[in-house]
């Protein structure tokens, strides 16, 4: 049994599940949107992000919250969007350029090892992105470096488990057929910084000060309990990972336990998944 995190081999089967998943985390745009658009526009409303801005997107996936942070800097603004996969940044690249938007470009990049100008921005952002880092204060630390004097850090994270069972439950069925033990120590994953204060201690030790939090409900609105179950099946690459270990009986068993313990959050106006956000900022130095 391992008694270490393997880091470098996460990131490189991150990398594999975000090029598969792309088409469908793209094809799901319409419904992230819905779900986590209103989060994102508190969280660039906190870090202060408006016209004339120059803005880091990291992980940025397929470009939805890119599309509105370029809405927000306008045509004397600039978006670099950054994401370990390419082949989900060609998408992020189509739909900025559908949108007809000229002030975004991408970079394929690590967000532990940002090759971009060292004070080049004026904001760093990132959405439901930093809790999947191996090493959360490396990234803070590049989102740090990357920031001009007084600027600013946001991002959306979940907070705990229990207040985000539309994920969770999958999880803790996953976890408990295929046998996998607990996350080592250090371990990233969906509610790596929900605890309290978790995600502002990261903060402080990266070096921002002036910090703020704001918890927000989010629920995941959709029509059925077995909608929700194909949106994760398609494009929530970490549970097939989890999965793996399992024959493909053994996968199906799983899948249909969680879509009847989804479907206690179906009531009469459809399917309502507990989720909650939290929303952190912070600066840098003057």
């Amino acid at each position: 049994m391992a008694t270490s995190f393997d880091a470098a081999g996460y990131k490189a089967t991150t990398r594999d599940q975000w090029d598969k998943a792309a088409p469908a985390w793209n094809a799901w745009g319409g419904l992230l949107r819905r779900w986590l658009g209103p989060a994102t526009e508190t969280m660039l409303d906190m870090a202060q992000v408006g016209p004339g801005a120059t803005v880091l997107d990291i992980a940025a996936g397929a470009g939805d919250q890119t599309i509105q942070i370029a809405q927000r800097v306008g045509s004397r603004g600039q978006v670099l969007a950054t994401d370990i996969s390419a082949k989900i940044l060609d998408y992020c690249k189509a739909n900025v350029d559908s949108a007809g938007f000229t002030n975004v470009r991408t970079l394929v990049a690590d967000g532990e090892a940002l090759d971009v100008p060292a004070g080049g921005f004026d904001a760093a952002i990132s959405r439901v992105g930093l809790i999947y880092f191996p090493d959360q204060h490396m990234a803070l630390s590049q989102m740090y470096r990357a920031l001009r004097p007084g600027g600013r850090i946001g991002a959306i994270v979940y907070a705990t488990a229990e207040e985000n069972r539309f994920f969770s439950v999958p999880v803790g069925i996953i976890r408990r057929r295929a046998a996998l033990p607990p996350p080592l120590p250090g371990q990233p994953g969906p509610f790596s910084l929900g605890a309290q204060g978790a995600i502002e201690a990261a903060y402080k030790r990266a070096g921002f000060s002036n910090i703020r939090t704001v918890k927000i409900p989010a629920d995941l609105i959709m029509t059925s309990a077995s909608e929700c179950l194909r949106f994760q099946q398609e494009s929530f690459g970490a549970l097939h990972q989890m999965l793996s270990g399992l024959d493909e009986a053994a996968r199906r068993d799983a899948w249909s336990e969680i879509e009847a313990e989804l479907s206690k959050f179906e009531g009469p106006q459809g399917f309502s998944g507990p989720c909650t956000l939290l929303i952190a900022v912070g600066q840098k130095k003057e």
